[in-house]
C-alpha cells in the first residue's frame, strides 16, 4: 500500500519543539513503514522524517504566520493543499490519502474524486459548526478519542470509523532517570491547559512545580518579554500571552513554581521522566491527550481533572488519579506515591505504543479502500 500522509504546512515533521499533529505523524509513519506501507509525506521542506517521498510548497513551517491577520494567512493551507491535489492528479499509484489538515483538507479532497481519504480529527469538533454540520460525503474520518466523537455533529459521526488513541515512541523505550520531587505540567501555556490551577494547588501544598511549554510560540522568558514590552507587537494582546501574564505569572517565584519555557528533545524527556507526577488540570474536553500518554510511558503518574479523553487514558487508582474539582485534585496529588510507575509503563506499552496505533490505522486504511 502507498499512502499520502498530509501533515500540512505549519511545522516540520518531526517538529523542532512543540507540535501536536506533526508529532503524531512522526510517531505513526515509521511504524507504518515497518509494516511495508510506502509513505509520501506532504509537509514542508525542512521535514527530516524518513519517508519514501516528500512533497512540499514551503521550505520551512509557516506556524508563526498564524498570528497574522486572516487575510494574510488564509492562502497558506490552500497553497499547500493545491500542491497535494496536483500530486494526486499527476499519478495513479496512491492508494489512500491520510489527511491531517483541518477543514481545508477534507473540503478540497472531497471534490477531487481521487483515491479514498481518511481524515483524522485532532481538535475540538465544535470549532467549525457550519462545515462539520454538513460534512462532505465520501470522506471517512476517525477521532482520537471516543469522548471527542461523542460530541461531534451528526454528519461527522456518520462519517466516522471510530477512534484511534494517540501513541508515543516513549512507550517503546525504557527511559529511567532518578526521580525528583517536582511535579510538571507539560504543554502549551494557555487557559485550556489550566496551568494556573496547577500553580495554585502546588503553592498551597508547598510542592515544587515546573511549567514547561511555549506561550503563543514564544519559547523563553526573553522571547516573551519582547512581546510584553511592545504594546504594538501583534502578539501583545494574544489570549495566551494575557493568560500567562494575568493568571500564571503571579505564582512564578523562581523556586517553588517555575516556568522554564519550551523544552525539547532529550532535555524534555529528562525533565518529564524525573517528575514525581504530571498534572493535567484541563479546563476543556481535551480530545487527544498526548502528554498524558507520554507521562504513562515514562512511569510518571498522571493526575488530572475528569474531562475529555482523560478517563479513557487513565485508569483511576491504578495508572493515575482523576478529580472532579480543584480541591479533590489537591488531595490526589498528595497520594501520587501510592501509584506504581511500572504499572504506568506497562499500560503505555499495551495501549499506546506506535505499533498499536499503526495496526489500528491499517485496519481503517483497509476499510476505507474497500468500502
Amino acid at each position: 500500500m502507498k499512502v499520502l500522509v498530509n501533515a500540512g504546512p505549519w511545522l516540520a515533521v518531526p517538529p523542532p519543539g512543540y507540535g501536536g499533529i506533526e508529532n503524531v505523524v512522526a510517531t505513526l509513519v515509521p511504524a507504518l513503514r515497518e509494516r511495508g506501507v510506502q509513505v509520501v509525506l506532504a509537509s514542508v521542506g525542512s521535514s527530516t522524517l524518513e519517508v519514501d517521498e516528500l512533497i512540499s510548497v514551503f521550505d520551512d513551517g509557516r506556524f508563526t504566520e498564524l498570528q497574522k491577520p486572516y487575510n494574510q494567512v488564509m492562502g497558506i493551507a490552500h497553497a499547500h493543499q493545491a500542491r497535494v491535489v496536483a500530486e494526486l492528479r499527476a499519478r495513479d499509484d496512491i492508494d489512500l490519502v491520510h489527511d491531517h489538515v483541518e477543514v481545508v483538507g477534507p473540503a478540497v479532497l472531497s471534490a477531487l474524486g481521487g483515491p479514498p481519504v481518511l481524515h483524522t480529527l485532532h481538535w475540538d469538533l465544535h470549532k467549525h459548526p457550519a462545515f462539520y454540520g454538513a460534512f462532505p460525503t465520501g470522506i471517512a474520518v476517525n477521532g482520537v478519542s471516543e469522548s471527542q466523537l461523542a460530541r461531534a455533529p451528526d454528519a461527522l459521526r456518520a462519517a466516522s470509523f471510530g477512534a484511534v488513541h494517540l501513541a508515543s515512541p516513549l512507550a517503546d523505550r525504557d527511559l529511567r532517570v532518578e526521580r525528583g520531587e517536582h511535579l510538571v505540567v507539560m504543554g502549551r501555556i494557555c487557559a485550556l491547559k489550566g496551568q494556573h490551577v496547577a500553580a495554585r494547588v502546588c503553592q498551597k501544598l508547598g510542592l515544587p512545580l515546573v511549567l514547561a511549554g511555549p506561550v503563543s510560540g514564544r519559547n523563553s522568558a526573553a522571547e516573551l518579554d519582547v512581546v510584553v514590552q511592545n504594546p504594538y507587537h501583534p502578539l501583545h494582546s494574544h489570549p495566551d500571552v494575557r493568560y500567562h501574564l494575568d493568571q500564571v505569572s503571579r505564582y512564578l517565584d523562581g523556586e517553588l513554581v517555575r516556568w522554564v519555557g519550551a523544552v525539547g528533545g532529550a532535555d524534555r524527556d529528562q525533565l518529564y521522566a524525573s517528575a514525581r507526577a504530571a498534572l493535567f488540570p484541563i479546563q476543556w474536553d481535551e480530545p487527544g491527550g498526548t502528554a498524558v500518554v507520554e507521562a504513562l510511558a515514562l512511569g510518571v503518574p498522571p493526575v488530572g481533572l475528569r474531562r475529555g479523553c482523560l478517563p479513557e487514558i487513565i485508569d483511576h487508582g491504578r495508572t493515575g488519579f482523576l478529580a472532579d474539582s480543584e480541591e479533590e485534585l489537591a488531595e490526589w496529588v498528595l497520594r501520587v506515591d501510592e501509584l506504581d510507575p511500572e504499572e504506568c509503563r506497562r499500560e503505555a506499552r499495551r495501549r499506546f505504543s506506535p505499533s498499536v496505533m499503526a495496526e489500528r490505522y491499517l485496519e481503517l486504511y483497509e476499510r476505507a479502500t474497500t468500502r
